[in-house]
């Protein structure tokens, strides 16, 4: 894919969700130095009562196409110097998103928010897109802040300024995940923060050599798991900036990666691999 017609883009629903995934989105956006496209998908109403959904939450449209051109201004005001475009498509929510995510270098969407010990669900819609899309997509649940993704202040400076927490890479034994591990790797250089590798001790310990050569600056932990390493994912994910599972082309992600998405304590990128 030619680098300039990449963005970041993300789901307008009118959801608090979503326009905290907005920011999220922004964020990344201006990490890499990409253009930031929002994208307020199915126009007419997709169930009863003038209303339609993206997250499973109803949301009147008015409100929606109001909540677009509110995102757009407000981010536009906090990261001046971010592409921004806003756009609309009468097209259903699911092959909208699928359609946008071909021509991204990561799509996010919102998630509801945390709802006791249960996690915090996930709509239908995120789901079906994080099952089917052709790019990675990054999952964030409402109510994330800026500084949620970095070091605590303790010394009162800016959290602007912190360093950003370690991203979590779930890694399976299937060694051929490349495009899983580069997006892990890339991912935590942007960000200039650690790579927190966990993986079953049977995974080839070659697996990651030509990437800590791609990648000198990157300080890299390895964390090897004896068993189901989905524990581990889940409390490393509170102490991180972003969680990546991979799921493999065609396929949704499996029971494992989503128990992760609805328990994780951080964004989780969902990375399609062969």
């Amino acid at each position: 894919m030619s680098t300039d017609t990449r963005t970041i883009t993300v789901g307008i629903d009118g959801s608090r969700s979503s326009l905290d995934a907005a920011d999220w989105a922004a964020r990344e956006a201006q990490r890499r130095r990409l253009p930031l496209r929002l994208l307020h998908a199915g126009t007419e109403p997709a169930v009863s009562g003038g209303v339609f959904e993206i997250d499973d939450i109803d949301v009147p449209a008015g409100r929606t196409r109001a909540a677009l051109d509110r995102a757009a201004i407000e981010l536009s005001y906090a990261h001046p110097a971010l592409d921004i475009i806003a756009r609309r498509t009468a097209t259903p929510a699911v092959p909208a998103l699928l359609a946008a995510a071909v021509e991204a270098e990561t799509l996010v969407l919102g998630s509801r928010g945390r709802t006791g010990s249960a996690g915090f669900p996930v709509g239908s819609v995120a789901l079906g897109v994080a099952a089917r899309a052709d790019r990675p997509v990054v999952l964030v649940r409402a109510g994330e802040l800026p500084e949620d993704e970095r070091v605590p202040v303790v010394d009162g400076s800016p959290p602007s300024t912190a360093p950003y927490l370690p991203v979590v890479l779930g890694l399976d034994p299937d060694a051929s995940a490349d495009d899983l591990i580069g997006y892990a790797f890339d991912t935590a250089a942007v960000r200039s923060a650690p790579l927190h590798v966990v993986h079953p001790w049977t995974l080839p310990t070659s697996t990651l050599r030509p990437w800590r050569h791609r990648f000198p600056a990157t300080t890299v932990r390895e964390h090897r798991v004896d068993g189901d390493p989905g524990p581990r994912l889940l409390e490393a994910s509170a102490r991180a900036g972003l969680l990546v599972v991979g799921r493999h082309t065609g396929r949704g992600p499996g029971r494992a990666a989503r128990s992760l998405i609805r328990h994780a304590g951080c964004p989780v990128a969902v990375v399609p691999h062969d």
